[in-house]
């Protein structure tokens, strides 16, 4: 049985070590950082056997797809060993750095002091999930009639899934339910969510106004709250749950929604950053924000994923290439979006059918809204920096939250129009 990476590199007293009481942070002091490519089938599986038996080589990237690149973190005892076996499979690998920690280290994302939510929340730093929830709970005494406090579920841990509904122009609206931070480590997410919240609720722009005078909306900053902590705690590179699973720990959740769960592009290693579970909906985040989620059926008509890092847009499905019987409406929708992204600032979003365009991915909250809750509009954003960011994509320099942000409400304002211009909203 392979052994949980975290709890291995524990032992090396390279990820973290408990003194005082107190959990330091991780490091990644000379542990380098490789990307390597795949041209067949053959080497695909050898990345896919070391992803899941490997003890102290951490995988940044799924291994799905013959052919895309794969981010590969390695501890220093561990780098003859790889390079031996990527030579023997002739798979083609590139350095990017000797030292992973020192190159973390130079993005400055910023994090606000802690308590300081209510008074000084902005964009210019990034925030901790305590204070996040507190200025949504101000949000919601101070906006009566308009702004409700609403709560997805529960974390493994006993941490409140917590979110607002925004209702300015009453509660028979259309909804719109957008939900981020899923995987833990994508701290732009749930930045850019409450954004949007602040947005809509703040802005005198006239189309800003009027997407929140038109519909319902339904936001989840923070859809898996214990990993958001542990990033903040213990290992800013975590991704997945906090559920334990003999030595290994987490499952993710955005392979354990239960619409053709484990089908294709998840790992049944507990030790992996893919591992889909050991059941549908085993994670406690993502069953109880479902059965929240399934409690407004017939009230959502567009559903949004916020996630990064690669500056994609994405829709149904990712268990298989098939595509909706309404691509059509999603490629118009699409179309819209991506140009509208484009407008402020010149970033450019690609996408499509997130099979294709980014790689097999089963289990998926927004395939799951589409196939199981009839959501018929249902996307997925893989926000800024671009794909060509190696390592720093998790870590967006807190600089970039406002226009990282600024142009995704664009798009967003442009997705709503082109989805009321097809009658879904109808």
């Amino acid at each position: 049985m392979s052994l949980n990476k975290s709890l291995v590199l524990a032992l090396l007293g390279l990820l973290f070590v408990v003194a005082g009481g107190q959990a330091e942070r991780a490091r990644y002091d000379n542990y380098r950082a490789y990307k390597v490519n795949t041209e067949n089938a053959e080497q695909l599986a050898v990345l896919k056997d070391l992803e899941s038996s490997s003890d102290s080589i951490i995988f940044l990237d799924g291994v799905h797809i013959v052919g895309a690149d794969v981010q590969i973190v390695v501890a220093p005892h561990k780098v003859p060993d790889l390079l031996d076996i990527l030579g023997k499979s002739e798979i083609k690998y590139e350095l990017v750095t000797k030292d992973l920690q020192k190159y973390l280290d130079e993005t400055d994302e910023k994090v606000a002091i802690k308590g300081r939510a209510v008074s000084d929340y902005n964009w210019a730093q990034y925030y901790e999930l305590d204070d996040t929830y507190t200025w949504l709970q101000y949000l919601a005494s101070s906006n009566p009639g308009v702004v409700t406090l609403i709560e997805g579920g529960k974390t493994y841990q006993g941490r409140s899934i917590l979110g607002v509904q925004i209702a300015k122009g009453g509660s028979n609206k259309p909804g719109i339910f957008l939900e981020a931070g899923i995987h833990a480590r994508e701290w732009i997410a749930p930045a850019a969510a409450t954004y949007i919240i602040n947005q809509l609720l703040t802005s005198t722009d006239a189309s800003v106004k009027a997407l929140a005078e038109n519909y319902v909306w339904y936001i989840m900053p923070h859809a898996n709250p214990d990993g958001f902590v542990y990033t903040h705690t213990t290992d800013r590179l975590w991704r997945k749950t906090r559920t334990p699973y003999g030595s290994c720990y987490g499952a993710d959740p955005n392979r354990n929604w239960a619409f053709h769960w484990n089908e294709v592009g998840a790992s049944s290693s507990a030790c992996s950053d893919t591992y889909a579970g050991p059941s549908a909906f085993s994670e406690i985040e993502t069953l109880s924000l479902s059965k929240y989620i399934a409690s407004l059926k017939g009230k959502i008509q567009l559903y949004i994923s916020l996630h990064a890092y690669s500056q994609y847009l994405l829709y149904p499905y990712g268990h298989t290439s098939d595509l909706p019987d309404n691509v059509a409406d999603f490629e118009k929708v699409f179309d819209a979006s991506v140009a509208a992204v484009n407008k402020r600032y010149g970033t450019k979003y690609t996408g499509g059918n997130i099979y294709d365009a980014i790689y097999p991915a089963a289990g998926a909250s927004v395939d799951w809204a589409y196939g199981e809750q009839d959501v018929r509009m249902s996307f997925c954003y893989e926000l800024r920096p671009s794909s060509n960011s190696i390592l720093t994509g998790f870590k967006l320099p807190a600089e970039q939250i406002i226009p990282a942000s600024e142009e995704l409400l664009d798009s967003i304002i442009a997705m709503a129009a082109e989805v009321k211009t097809l009658g879904y909203f109808d």
